[in-house]
């Protein structure tokens, strides 16, 4: 076999990627990550390049639904994956709940890290709702402590919870109080969503009434509910 020389073309491959629901063939050098792919071959760009470590969670993507750095995956070893970027959350010109609740509470500053603080969030509520646990979540308890949730019951997302989850995402301006308060705010949305489904016991507290549930997306003109900080719109105009 004759030696690989400098003058030779890398090594390549051909994969399908899924991304936001379309098909992508692309033939890539091996050594491509996801993150490059999706900015330089697809221009898919809100999926930001911070760190190309895998430390500062700016590259966070959903890969068959679950968050990963995209900065550490070799593309080639993922055709066939679908892959959700933070262009894709939305439902046409309707954001993503958690898109939506990172604007009313302001969960931004400069905005760098805010597609893959998104995309992490989403994750999060979906892993915290399967009932897989964090470093933080209490361990279930067995037959000689007493009774306790079943294991794979949904975790809650306390403050505690949601600050170990996303601690893997890296704001430099300093938005976490309000990053932790807009995961909170979709999080007892969906409870809210829950309740409304279920049959409801007279004289019970549903999750509406229940302190903490806030959330609902706020509409230009309406004021948000005492003690909520200002708001942006879209165009980054305080409100």
């Amino acid at each position: 076999m004759a030696p690989h020389t400098a003058q030779d073309p890398p090594p390549a491959s051909t994969v399908t990627l899924h991304v936001n629901g379309a098909p992508h063939r692309l033939t890539l050098d091996n050594r491509t990550t996801v993150l490059d792919a999706l900015r330089e071959r697809l221009d898919l760009t809100g999926s930001k390049k911070g760190c190309d470590h895998g430390q500062c969670g700016a590259c966070t993507v959903l890969v068959d639904g679950r968050r990963t750095n995209s900065c550490l995956l070799f593309a080639v070893a993922y055709d066939g994956a679908e892959i959700t970027t933070v262009e894709g959350l939305a439902d046409g010109d309707r954001l993503h709940p958690v898109q939506q609740a990172f604007l009313d509470r302001d969960g931004f500053q400069c905005g760098y890290c805010t597609p893959g603080q998104i995309c992490s969030a989403v994750g999060v509520l979906a892993e915290a709702a399967d009932g897989h646990p964090s470093h933080v979540t209490a361990p279930v308890a067995g037959p000689a402590t007493g009774p306790s949730a079943a294991q794979g019951s949904p975790v809650p997302l306390t403050p505690e919870e949601i600050r170990e989850r996303m601690s893997g995402n890296i704001c430099r301006c300093g938005a976490y109080a309000n990053i932790v308060a807009a995961i909170q705010d979709v999080r007892d949305l969906r409870g809210a969503r829950g309740a409304q489904s279920a049959p409801h016991t007279p004289g019970a507290q549903t999750a509406q009434d229940a302190p903490g549930a806030r959330y609902a997306p706020h509409a230009p003109g309406v004021p948000i509910a005492p003690g909520a900080p200002p708001t942006r719109d879209t165009q980054g105009a305080a409100r």
